[in-house]
């Protein structure tokens, strides 16, 4: 689902398929287990795999089948609460769509580097659900009210909006070369700086146990609607998007 390459001083993860599921979920953390492990490495990138696309969220098709529900909410926020917290900086590298949970990894990404083609968007409600998961980390990157607006407006919007609200750090044609940069100020720092930087962060606006607790809750309630099950299921099978009657 992920592919990994190593760069000087960087672990790329490459997002093949552009979901979010327990498989993917579980092949981005076995590469932060890689990277965590070399001292040479200072940074994990994450990538979409092409096409366009960084990564659309939710698999429906895993959703339907019944392989993601309540407790599928838990290790997707356990991954983004664990880019807070690791020793390494997550760069997320953008070019092309962002819808759910992928805004998700970008949010809780340390820095993120977007070309100008890229969108963002949280369609969610749409479904008659909320980004549980997501939230939590996008308020602490853009502030409550721009996160608010992006879930009911359901609106995806460009790099140079993305930008303004600080979901993006930077739009660049060429964003190799703004990672470039970035490592080469990274590997001035002492090893144990950003990891004592995220730490000192977090305590100063935690996401806690009770934040997970609440995310994991009302996600799993909302999987349970069988409203919502019946979109997803007429999603999967027939191509019906929830707006079309």
């Amino acid at each position: 689902m992920v592919g990994v390459r190593t760069e000087p001083g960087v672990l790329r993860v490459v997002l093949e398929r552009p979901v979010v599921n327990d498989v993917v979920i579980g092949d981005i953390g076995a590469a932060l287990d890689r990277a965590e492990a070399d001292p040479g490495v200072r940074a994990v990138v994450l990538t979409g795999g092409g096409g366009g696309v960084f990564c659309e969220g939710m698999d429906f098709a895993a959703a339907d089948a019944g392989a993601t529900g309540g407790d599928g909410a838990g290790p997707f926020f356990d991954l983004l609460h664990r880019f807070t917290t690791t020793r390494l900086v997550v760069v997320a590298q953008v070019d092309g769509r962002v819808a759910g949970g992928g805004v998700g990894l970008v949010a809780a990404s340390d820095f993120v580097h977007a070309t100008p083609a890229s969108t963002f968007s949280l369609p969610e409600a749409l479904w008659g659900l909320l980004p549980c998961t997501v939230l939590p980390f996008l308020i602490r990157r853009v502030g409550q009210q721009a996160a608010y607006a992006a879930t009911l407006s359901t609106q995806a919007v460009d790099a140079a909006a993305a930008h303004r609200v600080r979901l993006v750090d930077e739009v660049t044609e060429r964003p190799d070369a703004a990672l470039r940069q970035l490592v080469f100020r990274l590997a001035r720092l002492p090893q144990e700086v950003v990891g004592d930087a995220k730490r000192y962060f977090a305590a100063l606006a935690p996401v806690d146990v009770g934040v997970r607790a609440t995310a994991v809750a009302e996600f799993a309630r909302l999987m349970d609607s069988p409203a919502v099950r019946e979109r997803i299921s007429a999603f999967v099978h027939r191509g019906r998007y929830p707006w079309e009657r």
